[in-house]
Formats: C-alpha cells, structure tokens, sequence
C-alpha cells in the first residue's frame, strides 16, 4: 500500500492499484474523490472554496483551492490516465460547518452546492457523500476496489 496524501487547496491522481489517497482536516473544505474500477486509479481534490472569482490571481497559482477550477482539473487529470467517463465512480465528503450549524458565511454548505451543481452540468452521478454536520473528516481512498473510509473523531464508516 503506498500512500499519497493530498494536501488542502491539492489535487492528486494515482494509476498505481496498490496506492492510497488521503486527506486530513476536512471542516467546510470538500474532499472529491473519483475512482475508476476499470483502470483501478483515483483521485482526489481537497478544496476550501466554491469560487474563484473571489480570487483570481490567487486561482491562476492554486486552482485546486476552489471548486470551479479545481474540479475540472480532477477529471481532466483522470482522462490523462486513460479513464473514460462513463467509468467514473464519484463520492464526496467534507462541508462541515465548524463554527456553528449557523455559520454566517456558510462555506462548507456553498461548497457542496458549487460541487453538486458542476457535477449536474458535467453528467457526472454522486455515488455517494457524507457532508455536512460538524465534525472534521478524514478520507482515504483505496485504488485497488475504490473503497472510501471516512474517520471523524467518534467513527469510522465506508462510504
């Protein structure tokens, strides 16, 4: 098992079936992970906000901080391995709200609707999330059967 951890506002693709993608401290960031069952590869983004336009200059340094320029940039990576789309399986978690179920800003809930909404115009399916509540996640993706555990402080579960 080799592992690759992939950093906040960092993407990482992997065609190596034995590898491992991981990432740590998911709060209001989201954690894509896509694996494809055919090539046995995956990747992962792990971003912290849904737009760019925010910060253009800092997304032209850091593209896989935000969700419309990193999200792309995820699939376009996976084709580069020779995944087919059609392939793909998608699964999602992060998007807390860490300060309050009343966060003001709510980022990690624009987060997930940035995520669902370029996943929708795309025709890419979520097979599965774990977002939301209030607890940091851990994600860790398995490129030999596209396993996807996910560890909070109180609980380990597949997703």
């Amino acid at each position: 098992m080799r592992q690759l951890t992939v950093d906040i506002a960092d993407m990482q693709v992997s065609a190596d079936p034995d590898g491992v993608l991981v990432t740590y401290a998911l709060g209001s960031c989201i954690a894509l992970m896509v694996w494809d069952p055919v090539k046995r590869a995956g990747g992962m983004i792990h971003y912290m906000l849904p737009q760019s336009s925010t910060a253009p200059e800092k997304a032209k340094v850091k593209p896989y901080m935000f969700a419309d320029t990193g999200i792309p940039e995820l699939f376009h990576a996976m084709y580069a391995l020779g995944c087919n789309k059609r392939d793909l399986v998608v699964k999602v978690a992060g998007g807390a709200a860490l300060m309050s179920t009343t966060d003001l800003f709510e980022i990690g809930k624009r987060n997930h609707l940035m995520l669902r909404k370029l996943l929708w115009k795309a025709g890419v399916p979520i097979k599965a999330e774990d977002v939301g509540g209030t607890d940091y996640r851990t994600a860790r993706l398995f490129n030999d059967t596209g396993r996807v555990l996910i560890k909070t402080e109180t609980r380990e579960h597949d997703l």
